[in-house]
């Protein structure tokens, strides 16, 4: 696998296995129902869903719970996070860079969890585009918000980590995506801890 970017290198191999590692628990699966159920109220008639940088698949695994019926499907670049979505069964997975996905048919909800803020800023239009044709309707990022791009260190990595209004600037980008809701989860919820997230669905919707 040929990679544009460092930051593609760096998730492909061995941080990106440790990372597969330190995030098996079990736990995250009710965190991610509570916060998905709060996104899923705002939307209608989701039959089709494609997560952006799933790694193995706790978003996914939350969402079918909560709408059994969907068809789910995958993009990973890491491929010992990618054995462990094919061990859940009945998610399309494609065992890529999102640099070399293309959109095959539209799916109702496209979403980022903890992905956008790994992109490397120069290659992020490219991502939003993806993002745009993947959806026919909603688009849902949840990630690390901060009104200015900044970078930050990760866990000891420069080059890894950086944080914007990526929301924002999807909605520059194309004048018919619309904000339906937003929301912050807090790594303090005595119940449904997450880490310190903002969450951004956006719908799109015809222009006058």
């Amino acid at each position: 696998m040929s990679f544009k970017t460092d930051q593609e290198e760096f998730w492909a191999g061995n941080f990106g296995d440790e990372y597969v590692e330190r995030n098996k628990d079990e736990r995250f699966t009710a965190t991610n129902i509570a916060l998905f159920a709060k996104v899923l109220s705002h939307t209608q008639s989701i039959s089709s869903i494609i997560e952006f940088g799933s790694s193995i698949g706790l978003s996914l695994i939350a969402l079918r719970k909560l709408l059994p019926k969907a068809e789910l499907s995958a993009i990973e670049i890491n491929q010992k996070a990618v054995k462990q979505l094919e061990q859940i069964g009945d998610i399309k997975t494609f065992p890529i860079s999102v640099f070399d996905f293309k959109p095959d048919y539209p799916r109702d909800f496209v979403f980022t969890k903890g992905f956008l803020i790994h992109i490397n800023p120069e290659m992020l239009s490219t991502v939003y585009e993806l993002l745009y044709e993947t959806s026919s309707r909603y688009i849902c990022v949840v990630e690390y918000y901060n009104p200015t791009p900044v970078e930050v260190t990760y866990r000891g990595h420069k080059g890894k980590l950086f944080k914007r209004d990526f929301a924002g600037e999807l909605m520059d980008k194309f004048d018919d995506l619309k904000l339906i809701d937003y929301g912050f989860v807090y790594h303090r919820d005595d119940n449904y801890p997450q880490d310190d997230m903002n969450w951004f669905l956006l719908e799109k919707v015809k222009c006058n």
